[in-house]
């Protein structure tokens, strides 16, 4: 069981870096690029997701100090859940252009 709560926590580690980098330089994976309309929302999903991850596994090998059960699944699943939101509003939300890029070039 502790090489799955590991793999996790390898996990979160590389979703709190790729949002770092997504909320820094605007990059988004590849495979997300397409599809992606807001990078910074994108990013600040990702970060929460990964420290979803990486808190629950902390807290299973003891490196934190201990709470409840109930506030570790509790707040684990909120911040999950709350990350999954903010990924989707990435997605989802129409693309923002300032003005100068609305307006058509003109003599």
């Amino acid at each position: 069981m502790a090489w799955v709560v590991a793999a996790n926590a390898l996990l979160g580690v590389l979703a709190i870096a790729l949002g770092t980098v997504t909320l820094r330089t605007g990059w988004v994976l590849p495979t997300a690029r397409r599809h992606v309309t807001r990078p910074r929302l994108h990013g600040v999903g990702v970060l929460l997701i990964g420290a979803s991850l990486l808190l629950q596994s902390l807290l299973y090998f003891e490196i934190l100090p201990s709470v409840s059960w109930e506030a570790r699944f509790y707040g684990g699943n909120a911040l999950l859940l709350g990350g999954m939101l903010v990924l989707g509003l990435g997605h989802v939300l129409p693309l923002r252009r300032s003005e100068r890029h609305a307006l058509p070039p003109g003599p």
